[in-house]
């Protein structure tokens, strides 16, 4: 869908007009400059807004393309940085009160440094959870951040800024991580387009106190801007020693190449795991429409053990180390769900942790076995629709009834997200249709690893059939 607002076109849209001389990189950045202004104070998704240096890199990009020498793939595109990635000049502070405003800030990420290479226009940093550690976006730092279909629901997490900003054209393109669910979360409830890409396919340090289950990804309003977005942050970086070695590929290469003749496993839920009625059929429908658009689709019933167990170990001790490296009288200061994890990860011994690890891979080889029959998975991104801002978990009135009790952790109620941070499979979150409160609903595509180009290629080819809508702010 073509828009008329700078603030709401895509990155590819944004450098059509760039390249024709219609729109200059100075006019898109003060559209989401503008929107910014008029929306975040609503939304919370940003916790830094640099206007002067975005404006000064938005007008000697105009300059650039005026004289037809852009810089790089994304020269003048509006860009943002969730508060968990290092930026050179800016404070990176997690979403917490224990960091030191003062820094210094003299590095930039490997993702921030490729995005600065190729021209983007970095506009701020989006909020997240004190370090990023559960699925909805609120802190002791920055409070409560908001979703654009519906204040008083959250946006998810912890890229929930990043998703806010995406839904809401406040930027283009949205750097975001993922954990456990942290960029395909907040995709889902936002309705917007998140990638977590083949652990390792995007160079990152520092690397997550949370160890080889964390990813870095893009954020964006089409599948497009995600795989150009992902072809300059897969550049190599000699700092991360788990990346894959650079192959230079095109990630937007294959994306209209169709669906004619995959395998594809439709899959309702996952162990099973109670879905709600209309993310259900939302769901039922889309496995229709890969069926329609010319794939092999099939309903089979893996066997998958429950897993929770293992992921929260991991998680656990993650948080632990991450507590570890903070100074005792700084925990008080802290998120209390956040001091529990750490406390519970303090606990395990090294013992718990391989057998966690060992079940890992055991996972990973029964995923691996499935997509020698599959070439991609499908099944919802989340079990249900964005709940109530200011909440770690759904209260019992808006999760499926046939979830019982308490939910004790963010784990719980994102059952579908984090088994592919454990995998390191490519997994992909698009907006698949929306439930009668016009709240969003997610799709996830997942893929084998590596199969990263396989898995934008499907996305794209569902949203060219069901193109995404934005909310009415107004």
């Amino acid at each position: 869908m073509k828009h008329s607002d700078p603030a709401m076109m895509t990155a590819n849209e944004l450098l059509v007009r760039y390249r024709d001389g219609s729109l200059s990189p100075l006019e898109a950045t003060e559209a989401a400059l503008a929107r910014i202004r008029r929306y975040d104070e609503m939304l919370n998704g940003f916790c830094l807004v640099d206007e002067e240096a975005a404006l000064d890199a938005a007008e000697a990009s105009t300059t650039r393309w005026r004289h037809g020498r852009p810089e790089g793939r994304l020269d003048g595109v509006p860009t943002t940085v969730k508060d968990i990635i290092l930026t050179t000049g800016w404070p990176t502070l997690r979403g917490s009160k224990t960091v030191d405003p003062a820094g210094p800030w003299a590095d930039d990420a490997p993702t921030v440094a490729r995005l600065k290479s190729h021209g983007a226009v970095l506009i701020g940093k989006t909020t997240t959870p004190e370090f990023g550690w559960k699925g909805v976006t609120d802190s002791p730092l920055t409070g409560v951040t908001r979703n654009p279909w519906d204040a008083t629901r959250t946006t998810g997490g912890s890229s929930g800024g990043a998703a806010a900003a995406a839904a809401a054209g406040m930027g283009a393109l949205h750097i975001g991580t993922d954990g456990g669910g942290s960029i395909r979360i907040p995709a889902s409830f936002t309705g917007v387009f998140g990638f977590k890409q083949t652990f390792g396919r995007v160079p990152a340090w520092p690397l997550s106190p949370f160890g080889t289950i964390a990813h870095v990804g893009p954020m964006a309003r089409s599948v497009a801007d995600c795989a150009l977005m992902l072809t300059v942050m897969a550049e190599p970086d000699p700092r991360d020693p788990y990346a894959l070695p650079y192959d230079g590929q095109d990630f937007g290469s294959d994306l209209h190449h169709g669906l004619s003749g995959l395998r594809v496993a439709y899959l309702p839920t996952l162990c099973g795991v109670p879905v709600d009625a209309e993310v259900a059929a939302a769901v039922r429908a889309a496995a229709g429409t890969f069926e329609s658009l010319g794939a092999r689709v099939e309903q089979p019933e893996p066997d998958l053990p429950d897993l929770l167990s293992v992921f929260q170990t991991l998680w656990y001790a993650g948080a632990a180390r991450l507590l570890a490296g903070i100074p005792d009288e700084k925990h008080p200061m802290m998120d209390p769900g956040l001091r529990k994890a750490a406390a519970a990860g303090a606990r395990l011994s090294a013992v718990d942790y391989l057998t966690a690890t060992a079940r890992r891979e055991d996972l990973t080889a029964r995923l691996n076995r499935l997509h020698q029959t599959y070439d991609l998975l499908i099944l919802p991104t989340m079990p249900l629709v964005a709940f109530g801002a200011g909440q770690d978990s759904p209260r019992p009135e808006e999760r499926p009834a046939e979830w019982a009790g308490d939910l004790e952790s963010w784990c719980d109620w994102t059952p579908f997200t984090w088994p592919f941070n454990l995998t390191g499979q490519p997994a992909m979150s698009l907006p698949c249709g929306y439930n009668r409160a016009d709240l969003p609903i997610g799709l996830q595509i997942v893929g084998p690893r590596y199969a990263d180009t396989l898995v934008l290629r499907a996305a794209a080819a569902f949203e060219s059939a069901h193109p995404p809508r934005w909310p009415d702010l107004a």
